[in-house]
């Protein structure tokens, strides 16, 4: 009995656990990271002397310059203000609010969205500056 044995080439490289190491890296790091949203617009804010930073704000309502008001990229009515504001403390009932309001903003307009605040239960929230610089 005379047998044949071919020789089978199996030099390739597997990757399958490579990419299951990539895959949970992946998953690890959107789990991971931090989420914050963004109001939609871009602000010039006033400068503050006593301004400090606020760690884990996570709800942003920004008011423009002509009193348009911002939230979650979607420009709202100042009555909105409320509802949105109790929909998103619902889903991150940890998450401070901060009020991003332009320098040629009316305080009219941020008194508004203060009182919103306030029927939505919200104590306390800050309203962002820069601080001067020198």
């Amino acid at each position: 009995m005379n047998r044949r044995y071919r020789h089978i080439d199996d030099s390739g490289i597997n990757i399958t656990p490579m990419l299951d190491v990539v895959f949970i890296m992946l998953i690890f790091f959107v789990v991971a990271a931090s989420f914050t949203r963004e109001a939609g617009v871009t602000v010039d804010r006033p400068d503050a002397r006593e301004a400090i930073p606020l760690q884990g704000a996570s709800i942003l309502i920004a008011i423009r310059p002509n009193d348009d008001i911002w939230m979650a990229g979607q420009r709202i009515e100042p009555g909105e203000v409320r509802q949105n504001v109790e929909r998103a403390k619902s889903e991150n009932p940890e998450g401070g609010v901060v009020i991003v309001a332009d320098k040629g903003s009316r305080i009219g307009t941020v008194t508004r969205v203060l009182d919103q605040l306030r029927q939505a239960g919200v104590e306390g929230a800050a309203i962002a500056a820069d601080v001067p610089e020198g």
